[in-house]
C-alpha cells in the first residue's frame, strides 16, 4: 500500500528498530545540514586567524556546497552496488574524520581541502541515509519516520546560527567542527547491530560517462545559481549555469538511452513520483528563496536588528520542526496529497501579508514566520514520503538521489530568482522591490498547490504496491 493512498484504518505500529534507524540516519543528516550554514559565521574569524584573503576563505563555505553537489549523483549507484547501510556508515565516518581535520587545520588551504572532503561525504550520506530509512519502514509508516527524521534535520539550519554564534563567543571557530565528532561517533555506534543494509545489486555497472556529465553539470548549475543569489548576475554565473545546463541535458539524453544509467530517470515517467518530486523542488525553491529574502526584509524594511532577525528566523525553523511529525502522522492516515495541498495553501497565506502592507509589527511577523515554517513542513516532507513510497525498495537509492538533486536545484534557482527580482525592481534598499520578490514566492506556492492537487488525484483510491 502506498503512503499516499487514503486509509480508513489506523496505520501500522512502527517497530523500535525502525525508530533507531531514523534516529541514527537523522543525526547524520542533521550534521550535514548544520555544516552547510554554521561555517558561514566563522569566515571572518578564520580570515583573521589565518591571514588569508577573503576570496580564499569564502571557499570554506562554497567548497563544501560544491563538493556536496559533485558526489550527490553517485549516491544511488554506490548504495545499490555496495549496500545502503554500508555506504551510509562509511560516508558518516569520513564526514566525522574530516571534521577532525577541519578543527586541526594548520592553514587555510588544508582547511578548504578538509571541507571539500566533508562535502563529498555529505553528498552521499544524506540521500543514502534516506534510502536506508525508506527501505526499512513499511509504506504506511514512512510519513511518521520521515517526519521525525525531517524534524531533526530542519533543526540544523534553525539552531546552527545560534549555536555557532555562542561557540564563537566563548571558544574558537575550531569548535564548530569539533562539535560534529561526538554526534557522528554516537550515530555510528548506535547503528551497530541494526542490520541496515538493503539489497545490493553487485552487477550494477558504473555509468562513468553519466557521472562525469552530471558530476560536472550539477555543481556548475548550483554554483552559478548560488552566485547569482549572493552577488547578482555576472558573466561567470551566466556561463556556469549555461554550461552546467548543457552538461546536465547531455546526462539526461545518455541516461534515457542507457541500459544501466547512473540514476534511473525513468522513475520520472511515473505520475506519482514525478508530482511528488516536483513538489519537493518547488518547496525547496520557496524555502531557500525565503531564507535569502526574509533576513533582508527583516533588517532593511522591518528595521529589526541582527538578534531580533535571528530569533524570528529561529521561530520559523521551530515551527517547521514541530509541524513535521504532525505532517508525517496525518499523511500516513490521509495520504500525502491533501497534506501537501494544505501546506501549499498555508504557504500562500503566509506570503500574502508581505504583498499588501509595508513593515509589519513584530508580533505579526513572528506569527507569519511560524506559519510559514509549518507550511513548508506540511508541503515538503509528505511529498518526499510519497516519492519514496511510489517506488520499489531496490529503486530507493535512485529515488532518494533524484529527490535530493531536484530539491537542491530548486533551492538554488529560488534564491537566484529572488535576487533577480529584487535587483530589477530597484534593489534591496527599495521597500517596493520586496513585493515583487514575495510575489514570485507566492506564485511558486500557487504552482505547488496545483501540483499537490494533481498528486492527490493520482493517489486517490490506489492501494497497490509500487512496481
Amino acid at each position: 500500500m502506498t503512503a499516499s493512498a487514503p486509509r480508513a484504518s489506523a496505520s501500522t505500529a512502527i517497530p523500535l528498530r525502525v525508530w533507531k534507524i531514523a534516529a541514527v540516519t537523522g543525526a547524520g543528516a542533521f550534521l550535514a545540514m548544520l555544516d552547510s550554514t554554521v561555517a558561514n559565521l566563522a569566515l571572518e574569524s578564520i580570515r583573521s586567524d589565518t591571514g588569508a584573503a577573503l576570496p580564499i576563505v569564502q571557499w570554506v563555505a562554497t567548497g563544501y556546497l560544491i563538493a556536496l553537489a559533485v558526489s550527490l549523483p553517485a549516491a544511488g549507484w554506490l548504495g545499490a552496488r555496495y549496500g545502503q547501510g554500508r555506504v551510509w556508515a562509511v560516508s558518516l565516518a569520513v564526514f566525522t574524520a574530516a571534521s577532525v581535520l577541519c578543527a586541526l587545520s594548520p592553514g587555510i588551504l588544508f582547511l578548504v581541502a578538509a571541507r571539500l572532503v566533508q562535502g563529498l561525504a555529505a553528498g552521499v550520506m544524506v540521500p543514502v541515509g534516506q534510502a536506508v530509512l525508506g527501505s526499512a519502514a513499511e509504506r504506511d509508516q514512512l510519513g511518521r519516520v520521515m517526519g521525525l527524521s525531517g524534524m531533526v534535520v530542519s533543526l540544523g539550519p534553525a539552531v546552527g546560527p545560534a549555536v555557532g554564534g555562542l561557540l564563537l563567543e566563548v571558544a574558537s571557530w575550531q569548535w564548530l567542527f569539533w562539535m560534529n565528532v561526538p554526534i557522528g561517533a554516537a550515530a555510528l555506534i548506535g547503528a551497530r547491530g541494526l542490520a541496515i543494509d538493503a539489497v545490493t545489486d553487485t552487477d550494477r555497472r558504473l555509468d562513468l560517462r553519466g557521472l562525469v556529465l552530471l558530476g560536472l553539470g550539477l555543481p556548475l548549475v548550483l554554483y552559478g545559481a548560488t552566485g547569482t543569489g549572493a552577488t547578482g548576475t555576472t558573466a561567470v554565473t551566466v556561463v556556469a549555469v549555461c554550461l552546467g545546463t548543457l552538461l546536465a541535458a547531455g546526462f539526461v539524453a545518455c541516461a534515457l538511452r542507457s541500459e544501466h544509467p547512473l540514476i534511473e530517470l525513468r522513475l520520472l515517467g511515473r505520475a506519482r513520483f514525478a508530482a511528488a518530486t516536483l513538489i519537493a523542488g518547488l518547496t525547496g525553491a520557496n524555502m531557500y528563496g525565503g531564507l535569502l529574502l526574509l533576513p533582508l526584509y527583516l533588517q532593511l524594511v522591518a528595521a529589526r536588528d541582527s538578534m531580533a532577525t535571528g530569533l524570528m528566523l529561529l521561530a520559523m525553523g521551530l515551527g517547521s520542526a514541530v509541524a513535521l511529525y504532525v505532517a508525517g502522522t496525518v499523511s500516513d492516515r490521509l495520504g500525502a496529497g491533501p497534506v501537501c495541498l494544505i501546506g501549499a495553501v498555508l504557504l500562500t497565506s503566509a506570503t500574502l501579508p508581505f504583498l499588501f502592507s509595508g513593515a509589519l509589527p513584530p508580533a505579526a511577523l513572528t506569527a507569519i514566520l511560524v506559519l510559514r515554517g509549518a507550511a513548508l513542513a506540511l508541503g515538503q516532507m509528505p511529498a518526499i514520503t510519497a516519492a519514496y513510497a511510489s517506488v520499489a525498495t531496490e529503486r530507493m537509492g535512485d529515488a532518494a538521489t533524484l529527490v535530493n538533486i531536484v530539491q537542491r536545484v530548486g533551492g538554488a534557482l529560488g534564491a537566484a530568482v529572488v535576487v533577480i527580482a529584487l535587483t530589477a525592481a530597484g534593489g534591496s534598499s527599495e521597500p517596493a522591490a520586496y513585493r515583487w520578490a514575495f510575489g514570485l514566492l507566492g506564485a511558486v506556492s500557487g504552482l505547488t498547490a496545483v501540483t499537490a492537487a494533481f498528486l492527490w488525484t493520482t493517489t486517490a483510491g490506489r492501494s497497490t504496491s509500487p512496481p
